[in-house]
């Protein structure tokens, strides 16, 4: 289906192209927000806190899908690149600044200067994991469509 064309010879709608993106960015903002939800939980209990803000897990939450929606259709979707080059570190980067900045600005960790150098830190290690999932995804599935492809070319030769 890479030109657009599926087996009926139908097109990809644009509405179908939309809901996917849509889809990809729900499931990059759950992702990212676990993610750093799991650091500041560690950070609050560090400190002796056992519960987490509502109002900055919900900051984090909007600006997870903030920075999905700006990776998607800004920033071309560097996570599920086929490489990292210069453009897609450069996002990564970008990303990170936003999210440290976001964090220092709404006091997600106290302003603590350490907690939000290794936040960063922390994100980049993110990124570089979920690049990875998304390129062992690709390779699966290129399996199992090769697989498919061979299967379908055997039936049809009988």
């Amino acid at each position: 289906m890479k030109d657009g064309k599926r087996k009926n010879g139908s097109r990809v709608t644009l509405w179908e192209l939309y809901l996917t993106k849509e889809i990809g960015i729900e499931f990059k903002a759950c992702l990212y927000f676990f993610a750093f939800l799991f650091y500041y939980c560690v950070f609050r209990m560090i400190g002796g806190i056992f519960v987490a803000d509502i109002l900055h897990m919900t900051e984090l939450i909007f600006t997870c899908y903030f920075i999905g929606y700006l990776q998607v259709y800004v920033l071309w979707n560097f996570d599920e690149a086929e490489h990292l080059g210069k453009k897609e570190w450069g996002a990564i980067i970008l990303c990170t600044a936003l999210y440290c900045g976001v964090s220092y600005l709404f006091k997600w960790f106290d302003r603590n200067l350490l907690a939000t150098i290794l936040f960063a830190a922390y994100i980049l290690i993110v990124y570089v994991c979920v690049f990875l999932i998304y390129k062992s995804k690709r390779q699966i599935d290129d399996k199992r469509l090769n697989e498919d492809l061979r299967i379908f070319q055997s039936e049809h030769k009988k």
